[in-house]
């Protein structure tokens, strides 16, 4: 079970091959595959479990009694979810994460280790390291997303979004995670209006896209 667990994972940077296995040994609980739209974990759901995507992609996504949903963050294959919870014995999740595609995930223990007998072995240290930093990006991610709904036109998200897309690429031609409806919950915006945008965008020499790959023209030499 625990080959199912990369190697290279942030996770267990700078473990050796054996820490790693005391530590998966100690804290992995298991793997299950999941369907594309299944709810991995619901919220109103308690954990003391993060979960690590081995294939396929994840969304954390909040969704309201009036059937409004919003896409927080998109979790690819190599990342986890749920750390926070899982660090927070008793806090109620206030998202859903559902599976993006069919996929695999991988369950770590990890709310234990704040307790008075978490372990003193030296692939604990390393891991609570490994973690905090994980946790640390994973709240600028979050941060991210606030920059890219604060304007108050369609193309001033669009665009906001689009630029972060480029930097991290560091290209002006990149791929992004969202399908059009999940862009559009992701940047809290109608399907109609962003697709309109879209278009305008693409007639105006802004940008080119078909389907997740866009490329922008502004800026280029």
């Amino acid at each position: 079970m625990t080959d199912r667990f990369p190697k290279n994972n942030l996770l267990f940077r700078g473990m050796s091959e054996q820490e790693r296995a005391d530590c998966l040994e100690a804290l992995a609980t298991g793997t299950k595959t999941y369907q594309k739209d299944e709810l991995i974990l619901l919220a109103g759901d308690v954990t003391d479990r993060l979960g690590m995507v081995l294939s396929g992609s994840v969304t954390i996504e909040t969704n309201d009694v009036w059937g409004n949903c919003t896409i927080l963050s998109h979790v690819g294959t190599g990342q986890v979810f749920a750390e926070t919870y899982a660090l927070l014995p008793g806090e109620v999740l206030l998202v859903d994460v559902r599976a993006n595609e069919d996929c695999e995930i991988g369950f770590v223990r990890v709310g234990w280790m704040l307790r008075e007998k978490a372990p003193v072995a030296t692939w604990a240290e390393k891991f609570q390291r490994n973690l905090l930093q994980i946790t640390a990006q994973k709240n600028l991610a979050l941060s991210g997303r606030s920059f890219h709904t604060a304007p108050k036109s369609v193309r001033g998200r669009v665009l906001s979004y689009l630029n972060a897309m480029s930097l991290q690429n560091r290209s002006t031609e990149f791929d992004i995670p969202f399908d059009r409806q999940q862009l559009a919950d992701y940047l809290n915006l109608d399907r109609t209006s962003l697709s309109k945008e879209l278009g305008r965008m693409k007639r105006e020499g802004i940008i080119q896209c078909r389907k997740n790959h866009f490329r922008l023209l502004k800026g280029e030499e």
